[in-house]
């Protein structure tokens, strides 16, 4: 999955926002890879877990449809664990066409990974930061 650098910044400055909570987003894109980050409310205000805040993601539906793109992932920090899908981020993966990308651990200079989550089965996908 392709991203543009200021994106993925984007996404960590956010996360880097909420703390001591996890934070949360969208991602709209194409075939081409990502297009736009939607940084949205936790409604748990949690700092070991996350609800993507629902007004927010039916408003980020709306925007991508406008653009030409689809809902094509999400993604979330972990405030001090790394940056894999935990058991609970397995069991909330309700869409499998989605990347989900992961941040953590939140302190100093978290990574950013991305994977697939089908049937409960956990597959890396590789991430591409672009320039710009």
């Amino acid at each position: 999955m392709r991203i543009p650098g200021i994106l993925a910044e984007e996404m960590l400055a956010h996360c880097r926002s909420e703390l001591p909570n996890e934070g949360c987003g969208l991602l709209a894109g194409d075939e081409q890879g990502i297009h736009k980050v939607y940084c949205l409310a936790n409604a748990d205000a949690s700092p070991v877990g996350y609800t993507i805040d629902p007004t927010g993601h039916f408003e980020a539906l709306q925007d991508a449809e406008r653009n030409g793109w689809d809902l094509v992932g999400a993604f979330h920090s972990h405030v001090s664990g790394s940056a894999y899908p935990s058991p609970t981020d397995v069991r909330g993966a309700a869409e499998p066409d989605w990347v989900w990308l992961v941040a953590g651990p939140m302190v100093g200079s978290p990574e950013l990974r991305g994977y697939r989550i089908r049937d409960g089965r956990i597959t890396e996908e590789e991430l591409e930061i672009a320039e710009g």
